[in-house]
């Protein structure tokens, strides 16, 4: 099965020890939209966006992407895609400003100083992350987003250890991300339905 959408979920099955967290499941993700992941604790949300993301594999199943079948090579989509797990996926022993030119080595320093500015995190630009609030290190971390220019981005919980500041500058960045062409799956309790129409739904 091909499409022309950016990004093709085609009869996934996902097992975790001995589970069937969901089989048979299809979706398309077209330049522009935004899927959320719903489901109860367990229902596999994050275990979907590895599978996407290729951190890990599906049973059976098929991923593409741009028409062309990245199931066993995720290579491709992985050039175009920047993943957010739980975890915060900033380096703790290196400050704010290192951070964000180790993930982004090609923005100039202005370009990093702005957007700095724009999630509060200028005056801690020299501040070692670990010295930082759970928010902060998660700003660090949504800074990639900022600063990102692939095309796919894939969020598990992204507005987790955000104030509500925090969580209306995310919404701000989703929105002109797909205002540009982008796509996004994320999992979030958030009600998002305004820029966010479209639900996975992973049933135990």
């Amino acid at each position: 099965m091909q499409s022309s959408a950016s990004l093709t979920i085609s009869d996934l099955w996902i097992e975790r020890g001995g589970n069937d967290l969901c089989k048979g499941l299809s979706f398309s993700i077209h330049p522009g939209e935004a899927w959320r992941v719903l489901g109860g604790n367990g229902t596999g949300k994050t275990s979907l966006l590895k599978v996407i993301a290729g951190i890990s594999m599906p049973l059976e199943g098929e991923i593409f992407y741009l028409g062309q079948n990245v199931t066993s090579d995720r290579s491709p989509l992985q050039q175009e895609m920047v993943y957010l797990g739980h975890l915060m996926g900033v380096k703790s022993a290196l400050t704010v400003e290192e951070n964000l030119r180790w993930y982004c080595p090609e923005r100039s320093l202005e370009e990093l100083h702005n957007v700095a500015k724009d999630l509060g995190l200028f005056p801690f630009l020299a501040s070692l992350v670990k010295t930082l609030s759970a928010g902060q290190q998660r700003r660090v971390a949504l800074a990639r987003l900022w600063l990102s220019k692939k095309t796919l981005w894939l969020l598990d919980e992204p507005f987790a250890s955000l104030d509500v500041e925090g969580g209306v500058m995310l919404e701000v960045c989703i929105q002109q991300h797909l205002t540009s062409g982008g796509l996004v799956l994320l999992s979030t309790h958030q009600s998002l339905s305004s820029i966010i129409p479209h639900d996975v739904v992973l049933q135990p």
